[in-house]
């Protein structure tokens, strides 16, 4: 039996993120030719499976025409997460910074995301580290304490077959805890669109909460990485 009320509703509004493994599949659905050789970019539009392939989240950015035509992959954003019947489990917010992957003049121009569940209850966030060759976040619960570090690869560029592997590493021993993988979907889905596969995967016993939250980072990788900037 639960006893802590927050884990309790976290059980509630998030009950697939008890299960251990996630397959986080997303596609932008909007896709078209006019946007291959216009470079007009639409709104990212997501479906989160779980390992069985079973439908259990949609995820839609919200921003506007001029922001992600202007500000390309550093553009800010909300993004809902919404459940098969239509109701919304957790919202992630990124704000605009001025840079990312190359330039780090200072501090606000590094990365971060944060996450709510539901909205307006902070349950973590993630922040980027400055580091010329190594992509590093730091992955805070509700109360700023670092849970995780995310360590990817040195080349974050998926190529010739090659999936990306981001580590999960526990903040308190160092240990690898799970992976943001993004994976190789063929030589025309990654040079022609914006369409990707990726997958997360988590310790069984984690808190839930820190399971959305790595969701989050997820998010935050594929925009800083992999979101192509036509």
């Amino acid at each position: 039996m639960v006893h802590n009320s927050d884990f309790t509703i976290m059980l509630t509004v998030l009950p697939f993120l008890k299960h251990r493994y996630l397959m986080f599949h997303f596609a932008v659905i909007t896709y078209s030719s006019f946007i291959v050789f216009t470079g007009w970019e639409s709104q990212n539009k997501y479906k989160i499976v779980n390992t069985m392939g079973q439908l259990v989240y949609f995820a839609t950015e919200d921003s506007d025409l001029c922001t992600r035509q202007c500000c390309g992959n550093l553009r800010g954003f909300n993004m809902p997460v919404i459940d098969t019947v239509g109701q919304e489990v957790m919202l992630f917010e990124r704000p605009f910074s001025c840079t990312s992957a190359g330039c780090y003049c200072c501090y606000s121009c590094l990365q971060e995301m944060k996450i709510y569940a539901p909205r307006g209850q902070l349950i973590g966030s993630v922040h980027e580290h400055f580091d010329f060759c190594t992509p590093t976040y730091s992955v805070f619960d509700a109360m700023e304490q670092e849970v995780f570090k995310i360590t990817g690869d040195t080349c974050a560029i998926a190529c010739c077959g090659n999936d990306v592997n981001f580590m999960v590493l526990s903040s308190a021993t160092g240990e690898t805890v799970g992976r943001i993988q993004k994976q190789w979907t063929g030589m025309v889905r990654e040079v022609f669109t914006d369409a990707d596969n990726f997958s997360v995967t988590f310790p069984m016993d984690l808190d839930v909460k820190m399971k959305g939250v790595l969701l989050g980072a997820l998010f935050l990788i594929d925009f800083v990485y992999f979101e192509r900037n036509n």
